[in-house]
């Protein structure tokens, strides 16, 4: 199919949130950029599809979503072996400022709530989605989201203000259990 001429730039306009959502789904960022570049080639290769009427970017923030839940569940289903430089915790680094200390306190307890939470939170809170629009890309319903959120804040704020870390909302689960977003 044929590109108008504004229709790339729009993509490219989309790429750094999307790369900055991939990098929280997937903590590295060799991972995340192929995770964008694969959810790229699938939204060119789909454009046909997509409505005219819809915005572009929970479009593409649900193919990406969608494209890491598939990588997830096909990992679950044929584990690997883990990679030695994977094993190994990077070092901490500490620049002695105090801002750099609040920002990997907020890292720490960011990696603590559950990955619904973390990534509604960063849909939200970051990428500037509506509810409606983290909705639609996480395929759940909109009083799903708002629950979500709350208690995603509520935690967060805890964690940050060193309170207690349990968190009696967060399901136990064996694997992935994540739905696909049509």
């Amino acid at each position: 199919m044929l590109f108008r001429r504004r229709e790339p730039h729009l993509l490219e306009a989309e790429i750094p949130r999307l790369r900055r959502y991939a990098r929280t789904l997937c903590r590295d960022a060799t991972q995340a950029d192929d995770l964008v570049q694969e959810s790229l080639a699938k939204a060119l290769a789909a454009w046909g599809q997509r409505r005219e009427d819809g915005a572009l970017r929970p479009w593409l923030f649900a193919i990406l979503h969608n494209t890491w839940a598939n990588g997830l569940r096909r990992d679950y289903t044929r584990p690997d072996g883990v990679a030695l430089d994977e094993s190994v915790d990077e070092p901490a680094v500490s620049g002695g400022q105090i801002e750099r200390l609040e920002l990997l306190d907020l890292a720490v307890a960011l990696d603590r709530l559950s990955e619904e939470q973390r990534s509604l939170l960063l849909l939200v809170a970051v990428e500037g989605l509506s509810y409606e629009e983290a909705a639609r890309v996480q395929g759940v319903a909109l009083g799903t989201v708002m629950s979500r959120l709350t208690r995603a804040r509520d935690r967060l704020h805890r964690l940050l203000h060193g309170e207690s870390d349990a968190d009696p909302n967060r399901p136990r689960q064996k694997g992935p259990s994540l739905r696909r977003v049509k």
